[in-house]
């Protein structure tokens, strides 16, 4: 993957992670994959801190919605 489309799928992962909930149309398991197929890219520190971020507000989600 280039780095300008990492750049993108990074920064449109941000948005919508930010503004999803547990309860969207799009399960969450779908975003996790689109998580880890950026975290599989050779990312620079900074990128990998953002995908770490994500990371962690996707957990979040995912335990708010477990029972």
């Amino acid at each position: 993957m280039n780095h300008q489309q990492l750049e993108r799928d990074i920064e449109h992962l941000e948005h919508v992670i930010s503004h999803i909930s547990a309860e969207d149309r799009i399960p969450l398991s779908y975003w996790r994959n689109r998580i880890a197929s950026v975290s599989g890219a050779a990312l620079v520190p900074a990128q990998a801190s953002r995908v770490k971020r994500l990371t962690a507000a996707l957990s979040a989600l995912e335990e708010r919605q477990k029972p």
